[in-house]
């Protein structure tokens, strides 16, 4: 049966109690996320019966259900439309005059982190492809390209990374019901041509802009690659363009907002926030990268490990501000094979589960949620196959802990970022694919073996 993304929708706004019962409608790359008004509403069981429905869980207020990528896309987009959200930025606004529960605090907190990065991450993954292409026509094919191709390429590789506070300050200020235009403006100024090129002035080429405040000698650069300060400046200025709109008058609001908005958040970003909080990112960022170099690779076994725990809770993309800031610092993204060896070991205890399965049907039913898997989306088989049995869950993160382990180790790297699994060899092509497929038939290799004695006889 083909499936339907304007029935789907439907049924599961009727499952989720009505369009009247929804506050917010956003999605991941697998999953839609909804906030609702009456959580007595929901009948979890006519969401779980719907083709193209792999999966439910509620968590932090949100109930998240798993569609797939590409589905989810559209399943979105047609359930906005049926609820009356025309935009985003309804879809924000709803949200942000939905009165406060009393949640986890560390949960809304990440939850709030997904809903910035998750816009962002599709073109991360489309610039890590690209990176990975490049490298293999000039380090694996050996091309060598006239200068304006090379130029090109640059431009395709590196605009992304350089200019990212403009994307963060887009989704965050976007995220807590500002203006996006403001919040682009915003990051474009952090990343001006016309401040000192933080890297220029890190590789000694050019001095920063010194400017005296009371005595106070203050360094000013650009924030290019800089993501924490841009996620909080994104923030202040939502804030700043909310609180500016309650008190001035309607006459002038429209001159002074903007302008008011703009230039405290630049000030206090360039001044104060900017220069603290980029110390903190390269802390942060030094923590991770001396975590990584642990003995017996401890570093790799606690990430490959642990990191299906989190998105079994959808807290996974907590890791993608650090993730970014150590591509981002050191051209390298250590994390990446670790995320490959935790989807692959998921994808391991699933393949095993399917393999002692009996029942021809149920052994039909099981294989469409390994394929995302080699794609490098885990939940389906995650939710499909491995956690509801608790043990093959376990075994599959022992899996990745086993390759991330191995990862650490031996030092790997992706020269790019956004992609797992089979789309991730791309960003191996310049060096370390064999030891990246290695990473994969490890933890493919631990999980199902472990399963496999583990459950036998017991499907």
């Amino acid at each position: 049966m083909k499936k339907d993304p304007k029935f789907t929708a439907e049924k599961i706004i009727e499952s989720l109690g009505g369009k009247e019962n929804i506050n917010t409608i956003m999605h991941c790359a697998t999953r839609l996320r909804v906030t609702l008004k009456d959580e007595g509403k929901i009948v979890k069981e006519s969401i779980l019966e719907l083709p193209g429905v792999a999966g439910y869980f509620e968590k932090s207020g949100q109930h998240q259900i798993i569609l797939g990528t590409g589905f989810v896309n559209k399943v979105c987009a047609e359930a906005n439309k049926l609820c009356g959200f025309t935009n985003s930025e309804d879809n924000n606004k709803i949200e942000k005059n939905k009165p406060v529960s009393a949640k986890d605090k560390f949960q809304e907190l990440t939850r709030t982190i997904s809903d910035i990065f998750i816009p962002i991450i599709p073109i991360l993954l489309a610039t890590g492809i690209l990176m990975g292409i490049n490298g293999l026509l000039i380090n694996g094919l050996k091309m060598e390209l006239p200068t304006q191709a090379a130029t090109i390429i640059s431009v395709l590789t590196d605009t992304a990374y350089t200019f990212i506070p403009v994307l963060v300050t887009w989704s965050a200020c976007k995220k807590f019901g500002g203006s996006p235009i403001i919040g682009i403006v915003l990051g474009l100024m952090l990343v001006s041509p016309l401040l000192p090129n933080k890297w220029d002035v890190v590789n000694g080429i050019v001095e920063p802009l010194n400017l005296s405040i009371a005595g106070i000698n203050v360094q000013i650069t650009g924030y290019q690659s800089s993501v924490i300060p841009a996620v909080f400046l994104g923030w202040f200025c939502a804030k700043l363009e909310t609180k500016l709109h309650e008190v001035i008058p309607d006459i002038v609001d429209m001159l002074l907002v903007p302008f008011l908005t703009v230039s405290i958040s630049l000030l206090l970003g360039l001044l104060l926030v900017g220069p603290v909080l980029s110390f903190v990112e390269k802390s942060l960022t030094n923590s991770i990268l001396w975590m990584l170099t642990l003995p017996f690779g401890i570093g790799g076994i606690v990430y490959g490990g642990a990191i299906q725990l989190l998105c079994s809770v959808g807290m996974h993309h907590t890791v993608t501000p650090i993730i970014v800031s150590i591509f981002t610092e050191t051209g390298l993204d250590y994390i990446n094979p670790m995320g490959t060896a935790a989807i692959a070991g998921q994808l391991g205890a699933g393949l095993a589960i399917v393999m002692l399965q009996k029942d021809k049907q149920k052994r039909a039913n099981m294989i469409p949620a390994l394929i995302p898997a080699l794609f490098g989306i885990s939940e389906p088989v995650m939710y499909g196959i491995t956690f509801p049995r608790i043990k093959p869950f376990l075994i599959g993160c022992i899996g990745g802990a086993a390759g991330g382990g191995f990862a650490a180790i031996i030092g790997l790297a992706a020269q790019g970022t956004g992609a797992s699994m089979i789309p991730g060899a791309l960003l191996y092509l310049n060096g370390g694919l064999i030891k990246y497929l290695l990473v994969m038939v490890i933890s493919i290799g631990v999980a199902y073996i472990g399963t496999y004695i583990t459950m036998k006889g017991k499907e």
